[in-house]
C-alpha cells in the first residue's frame, strides 16, 4: 500500500501597491510503499520486501486570505484507494474539524477561516485512511505540519513612546541623545516584513537619526539653551527596508536642552546711585544690586564684593540668600556736615566656571556705586559722652557744680535748651540754667547720706523737630570733717572687784562717718572733770585700774568715765563718750559671779523648772477655759430626731388677746385697701381689660383712716360684685355644709349674720352637756348673735 501526497497551488495576491504577482507553491509528499511477494516456482527461493521510504514535506497556507472559497491546503491519496470509494480519509489534531476539514473521500484538506500567523504561526495535523465499511485502518497515522505564511500586515510600533531625553547645550555636532526603537510582529525570517529603516520627520536640521540603530544625535553646533530650551522630535521607522509599500510607525521624542555655564554675570547699569541719610544708625540698609545671569542653578550663581572706593570703611555688602541680590548696608554712622557723597566699586562673579568655556570669560563685571548723604535734623551732641563733677557737701544753696554743653551739628545750627529729668533727681537737689547748661545746688549736701548723684542732662534743640539727645552727669560730693568720733560700741565694761592695780580693764575704739585723711587717727583722753581720779587712767585707747582700795564695791557698784575723743581732721572735731564700767563679783580665775547690789548673798528666787511648771499650768487652764466656752456655744441638738415631724403637729400658745372690732390701737385698717382701688378703679393683673367697669354709684367708700370692719368688708363686696373683671383681694367664704352625715350643719355664726335664715337649735339640747353652751346661745329663737361686742367670744 502507498500513500502518496501531491498539491500544486497558484494564488494571485496584492502586494501593497505593486504589481500582481504569481506565488506558486509546490508541496509535495511522496510516499511509495511497495510490497513486493515472489512467488518461486521452487523450494528454497528467498522472498524479498522493500523497505518503506518516504519525503514528507511542509504544507503552507496563507495568512489573511480573504476569498470567497476555503483555501486548498493539500490532498491525501492512498496507493489502496482504486476510486470506489472504499477507502475514508480521516484528518485530526490542531483545529481538525474546525479550521481545518478533510473530504474523506478525495482527501482534500480545505481552510475554511482566515488564519493570523502572529495569532499561531503553525498547526500540527494528523492524517489516516480507514475502511470505510469497518474504519480499520488501512495505513498507521501520520503527521504533518501546516505553516501559516507571513505576509506584511503589521506596522511597525514603538512600544515605550512617547519619548524624554536631555542634552547638555553647546553640544558637539553627532552627539548621542537617545536611541529609540520600534518592534514589527510580521516574520522576520521571511522577506522584509519585519526590516525596519528609521528617520526623522520633525526636528531638523537640529537633530539626525541613525536609519538602522534608532540613535538621535545633535545635528548643529552651539545650540544655546538660553535661546530656546526644548525640541519636539518626531522619529519614523518603515518596514519593507523602508521600500515604498512598507508599513511605517512614528513616535514623539521631547528633547530638552540642559543648562551649562556659558554666560558671564552682567550688571545691567554700569552706575547705580543711592542715598542714605545721616541719621541711620549702622546695619541699615542702603540699596541693592543684582548682576544678570541667565544660566540656571550654580551655574547663574553671582558673588559679590566690594573691590574698591572711598567707602570701604563706612559700608559694607552681604548677599540676600532668597533674592541673590547684592546688599549695601551702613557700617558706621555718616555726617551730612562732614562727608557728603562716597563712591563704591562692586564686582559680581560667577564661583562655579566650566573649564570647557573658559576662553569665553571672563565670567564676572564690574559696577559703580554713588551714595549721597543726605541732611536730617539731628538732635544736639554733647562734646563729651559723659560729664563727672565734685561739690563739697554742705555747700549753700546756689553752688555751682559743674557745666554740660552741647551743640546743634546741622547746618541751621540752632540753640539749645537744657533740663534736668525729674526722674532722675527726684528730691531736685540740682538745678541748671536752660540756656548755659550750668549745674548748681538747690540746697545743701550730706555726703553720709548719699556720696554720689547720678543725674542726666537732657538737651533740646529750639526751633528744630523737638529732639532730644541725654548725657550723664555724676556729682560726687566731697567730704567735709562735719561729724565728731563716737565710741564704735556702748556695752558695759565688767569689772571684777578684786581686778589688780595697773591691769587693762578696757580697750576702746571710735569710728567716725567722716572720710579719714591719710595718716589721720583718733586720740583718746580723760574729760577733764575726771582727769585726776584716782581710780582709772587712760593711755592710748586702753582704760587702766589705777588703785585699788581694800573693796571697791563698797564705794559705788557702777562707775561712769567720761572720755573725750579727737578725730584730729580739719577742722578737728571732738565728743565726749561715757565708758560705763560696773564692778561685779568674781571667783578667784576671775569668773564673774554676780553684779548685783547684794554680791554675797544671791537673791531668793524660782529656779528655772519651777517657773516652767508654771507656765505648763496656765496653759492648760486656758485650754479649759476655751473648751468650756466653745461647749456652752454649741447649738443643742434633740436626742431624738424625727424624720417625718410635721410642723402643724406643734402647739404654739400667745397670751395676747384681741381687743375686738372697737379695738382701734391693734391694727390699721389702711393695709388691707387695695391702693388701685382709690381712684375708684380696680385693673385686671393678669389680662388687658378691654372695657372698664365703673364703680355703681351709691357704693361708698370708707375713708383711708376708718376702723369700721363691717363697713371695709361691705365695700370690698361690693367692689368685687360691681367689677367681674377683676380678680378679688379679699375672699369670704361661707361654710353652709359641715359635711355629709354631720347633724350639726354648719356652725359658722358668719352665716347667722349674713342671712336671715330661721334655723331651729332646740335639737342641741339633746347633744349632752359638751353643747350646752351652744344650746344656751341658739337653742332660743330670741337669741341672737352679739356682733363686736365681745372679741373673744366671736
Amino acid at each position: 500500500v502507498s500513500l502518496s501526497l501531491d498539491k500544486t497551488l497558484m494564488h494571485t495576491c496584492s502586494c501593497h501597491g505593486l504589481k500582481n504577482c504569481i506565488y506558486v507553491f509546490a508541496l509535495v509528499g511522496h510516499l511509495s510503499m511497495h510490497r513486493h511477494k515472489q512467488r518461486a516456482g521452487k523450494e528454497g527461493q528467498v522472498l524479498h520486501r522493500s523497505k518503506r521510504g518516504w519525503v514528507w514535506n511542509q504544507f503552507f497556507v496563507i495568512e489573511e486570505y480573504t476569498g470567497p472559497d476555503p483555501v486548498l491546503v493539500g490532498r491525501l491519496h492512498s496507493d489502496v484507494d482504486s476510486g470506489d470509494g472504499n477507502i475514508k480519509y480521516i484528518l485530526s489534531g490542531e483545529g481538525a474539524g474546525t479550521i481545518f476539514v478533510i473530504d474523506d473521500k478525495t482527501g482534500n484538506i480545505h481552510a475554511t477561516k482566515t488564519l493570523d500567523r502572529e495569532e499561531q504561526a503553525q498547526y500540527t495535523l494528523t492524517a489516516q485512511a480507514v475502511a470505510r465499511d469497518t474504519n480499520k485502518p488501512l495505513e498507521p497515522p501520520s503527521e504533518f505540519i501546516v505553516k501559516v505564511q507571513d505576509i506584511n500586515d503589521n506596522p511597525p510600533e514603538f512600544l515605550h513612546g512617547p519619548y524624554y531625553a536631555r542634552v547638555p547645550e553647546m553640544s558637539n555636532v553627532g552627539t548621542s541623545v537617545m536611541q529609540v526603537t520600534a518592534t514589527d510582529a510580521d516574520d522576520p525570517t521571511y522577506g522584509n516584513s519585519a526590516r525596519l529603516v528609521y528617520s526623522i520627520l520633525q526636528g531638523q536640521p537640529y537633530f539626525s537619526v541613525e536609519p538602522q540603530t534608532g540613535i538621535i544625535r545633535t545635528a548643529l553646533p552651539n545650540m544655546d539653551r538660553e535661546a530656546r530650551q526644548e525640541y519636539d522630535v518626531v522619529i519614523q521607522a518603515k518596514d519593507m527596508g523602508g521600500h515604498m509599500g512598507g508599513l511605517s510607525g512614528t513616535t514623539e521624542v521631547k528633547i530638552t536642552l540642559t543648562d551649562v555655564n556659558d554666560n558671564p554675570p552682567k550688571f545691567p547699569q554700569s552706575v547705580y546711585p543711592m542715598s542714605v541719610s545721616e541719621d541711620k544708625v549702622p546695619g541699615e540698609e542702603v540699596g541693592r544690586l543684582k548682576a544678570k545671569d541667565p544660566d540656571l542653578g550654580d551655574n547663574g550663581l553671582v558673588n559679590y564684593r566690594l573691590i574698591d572706593g572711598d567707602g570701604m570703611s563706612m559700608f559694607e555688602l552681604t548677599t540676600d540668600s532668597e533674592t541673590r541680590e547684592a546688599v549695601i548696608k551702613l557700617k558706621k554712622p555718616v555726617d551730612f556736615e562732614t562727608k557728603r557723597s562716597y563712591t563704591l566699586k562692586v564686582e559680581g562673579s560667577n564661583p562655579h566656571v566650566d573649564p570647557q568655556f573658559l576662553a569665553w570669560g571672563p565670567y564676572k563685571d564690574e559696577a559703580t556705586i554713588k551714595i549721597s548723604v543726605e541732611d536730617a535734623d539731628e538732635p544736639p551732641v554733647f562734646v563729651a559722652p559723659s560729664y563727672t563733677f565734685e561739690v563739697e557737701e554742705n555747700a549753700p544753696e546756689g553752688t555751682l557744680v559743674g557745666r554740660v554743653h552741647a551743640k546743634d551739628t546741622d547746618v541751621a545750627n540752632n540753640p539749645v535748651r537744657y533740663m534736668i529729668p525729674r526722674y532722675t533727681d527726684v528730691e531736685q537737689f540740682f538745678s541748671i540754667n536752660s540756656e548755659d547748661g550750668m549745674i548748681t545746688t538747690t540746697r545743701p549736701l550730706d555726703r553720709e547720706t548719699q556720696a554720689w548723684h547720678n543725674i542726666s542732662v537732657s538737651a533740646t534743640e529750639i526751633g528744630g523737630h523737638h529732639q532730644d539727645t541725654k548725657v550723664r552727669v555724676n556729682i560726687k560730693v566731697k567730704d567735709v570733717n562735719d561729724n565728731p568720733p563716737e565710741f564704735a560700741t556702748n556695752n558695759e565694761v565688767l569689772m571684777c572687784e578684786t581686778v589688780a592695780p595697773g591691769k587693762v580693764i578696757e580697750t576702746v575704739s571710735a569710728v567716725d562717718k567722716d572720710e579719714m585723711a591719710h595718716r589721720q587717727h583718733f586720740t583718746f583722753s580723760l574729760a577733764p572733770e575726771v582727769a585726776h581720779n584716782h581710780n582709772f587712767s587712760l593711755k592710748d585707747n586702753r582704760v587702766f585700774m589705777c588703785s585699788v582700795k581694800d573693796s571697791v564695791r563698797l564705794t559705788q557698784d557702777v562707775y561712769y568715765l567720761p572720755i573725750e575723743i579727737n578725730d584730729n581732721g580739719f577742722p578737728a572735731m571732738s565728743s565726749t563718750n561715757t565708758l560705763t564700767i560696773r564692778v561685779c563679783s568674781c571667783d578667784s580665775k576671775d569668773t564673774i559671779l554676780s553684779c548685783n547690789v547684794e554680791p554675797y548673798v544671791l537673791p531668793a528666787g524660782l529656779s528655772t523648772g519651777a517657773l516652767i511648771a508654771i507656765l505648763a499650768c496656765i496653759v492648760i487652764l486656758l485650754a479649759i477655759v476655751v473648751l468650756f466656752v466653745a461647749l456652752r456655744r454649741q447649738k443643742k441638738e434633740p436626742l431624738i430626731v424625727f424624720e417625718e415631724e410635721d410642723i402643724r403637729e406643734n402647739i404654739i400658745t400667745y397670751d395676747d388677746e384681741g381687743g375686738g372690732e372697737e379695738d382701734t390701737e391693734a391694727f390699721d385698717i389702711a393695709t388691707l385697701q387695695n391702693p388701685d382701688g382709690a381712684n375708684g378703679f380696680l385693673p385686671r393683673k393678669d389680662i388687658k381689660p378691654e372695657l372698664q367697669y365703673p364703680i355703681r354709684p351709691g357704693i361708698g367708700r370708707p375713708a383711708a383712716n376708718s376702723v369700721d370692719v363691717d363697713d371695709f368688708i361691705k365695700t370690698r363686696i361690693a367692689e368685687a360684685d360691681s367689677d367681674p373683671t377683676a380678680p378679688p383681694y379679699d375672699s369670704i367664704q361661707i361654710y353652709g355644709y359641715e359635711g355629709r352625715g354631720s347633724l350639726a350643719g354648719s356652725l359658722s355664726s358668719l352665716e347667722s349674720v349674713t342671712t336671715e335664715s330661721d334655723l331651729d337649735y332646740d335639737y342641741l339640747q339633746s347633744w349632752g352637756p359638751r353643747f350646752k353652751k351652744l344650746a344656751d346661745l341658739y337653742g332660743t329663737k330670741d337669741c341672737s348673735v352679739n356682733d363686736g361686742d365681745d372679741g373673744e367670744d366671736s
